[in-house]
């Protein structure tokens, strides 16, 4: 089960929130979801290329909308949010003028910095993707991944390429592995990303797993298990 679910979506409204917070009636659900999805597409696949390759250079993780009854708020998490708001905020104010004319109503643009972008697999994914455009080596790129990971503080990281790699004429998958990666644990933080790195010899795949520990409350399990003082006795209490 591991392998074939998105661990994000595993865990969404169990460990962790939706990137999308609204509500809305049965006739205006499809309306309303078509439009987040505007709205993302438009933001990461700008039609202007060099804004696109801007927004690619800023490093964009992830992008949550919220609903109101006025307004729609949008929420850009940025690894460089300098080059998503420009000089006196003017980029940003253009880019709040053009979701406004593609969805018909009134936005609220905000853009918060992210910390440790080595952690985030989105960008990790991004810059393994950028790397092999530019006829890196994908041995050599991945390897460069993982230890920047795995120095930043990561408990694993996952890495796995699929297609032409090195120009080859037949495609075939490869992946690199550091860490633990509990895919299937719950509780794990697990964050995933997916990029495509646009080669001369065709697209290539880029998935990324990197595991950040646990969630709140599961810290302390985790450092006795590592230590193997694991505490005999259950935490719990049962009642009769």
């Amino acid at each position: 089960m591991g392998q074939k679910v998105n661990p994000i979506v595993f865990r969404t409204g169990v460990m962790q929130g939706w990137k999308s917070r609204w509500y809305a009636s049965k006739g205006d659900y499809a309306a309303l979801l078509f439009e987040d999805h505007k709205i993302r597409t438009f933001i990461g696949k700008h039609p202007d290329s060099r804004i696109r390759q801007k927004y690619r250079n800023a490093g964009i993780d992830k992008i949550e909308i919220d609903r109101t009854r006025d307004e729609v708020k949008v929420t850009l998490f940025v690894a460089r949010p300098g080059l998503i708001i420009g000089q006196k905020g003017s980029e940003i104010e253009r880019l709040q003028e053009e979701l406004q004319r593609l969805v018909g109503r009134r936005i609220n643009l905000k853009v918060e910095e992210v910390g440790r972008p080595e952690l985030r697999a989105q960008l990790v994914a991004n810059d393994i993707a950028d790397q092999m455009a530019k006829r890196s080596s994908f041995r050599r790129t991945m390897k460069r991944a993982l230890e920047t990971t795995m120095e930043a503080g990561a408990r694993g990281i996952k890495v796995q390429l699929a297609g032409r790699l090195g120009g080859a004429e037949m495609a075939r998958r490869e992946k690199q592995i550091a860490g633990s990666i509990p895919l299937s644990t719950l509780r794990a933080k697990i964050d995933y990303g997916f990029s495509e790195s646009k080669t001369p010899q065709g697209h290539i795949g880029v998935q990324v797993w990197i595991n950040n520990g646990f969630y709140e409350g599961d810290d302390a399990d985790g450092q006795h298990a590592e230590e193997s003082q694991a505490p005999k006795k259950s935490k719990k209490t049962y009642k009769r």
